[in-house]
């Protein structure tokens, strides 16, 4: 698995990680990769077939082997950016569920940042989207 691929892969786990592929997710997950390297270079056939190959993947293995095949494909850095954005994806349709939640908190586990690292990136990303105001 390439890195770009691995990338990908747990933006798509964190969105289908509660078996469902919500509208306001697939448009999130595109959204969040269209603009990034090596994506936006990308046409609408090689991101369809990136996707059509991942899908394949996650609905042959499930979530777990998905994101131990991505895993060791990013550096460090790839992964703390990979778990931000799957933080952030996990938000996208204003609700995160138990699977949501179970999924962050292991992927936060299984990632190779610091000690701790990984807690503090997935805090700061949940107080982004804090609705603090409401009663």
């Amino acid at each position: 698995m390439t890195d770009a691929d691995a990338f990908a892969a747990i933006a798509l786990a964190a969105v289908a990680c509660d078996g469902t592929l919500g509208r306001e997710e697939a448009h999130a997950l595109r959204r969040s990769l269209e603009y990034r390297t090596p994506y936006k270079n990308c046409t609408e056939q090689e991101m369809g077939s990136l996707f059509d190959r991942l899908l394949n993947t996650l609905r042959e293995s499930g979530v777990n082997q998905l994101v131990g095949e991505a895993l060791p494909a990013l550096t460090a850095p790839q992964q703390e950016t990979a778990l931000a954005l799957a933080v952030q994806l996990a938000h996208a349709d204003r609700q995160v569920t138990p699977e949501e939640s179970t999924f962050l908190q292991q992927l936060c586990e299984r990632v190779s940042l610091p000690d701790g690292r990984a807690v503090v990136v997935m805090e700061a990303i949940m107080a982004l989207h804090r609705d603090s105001l409401s009663s």
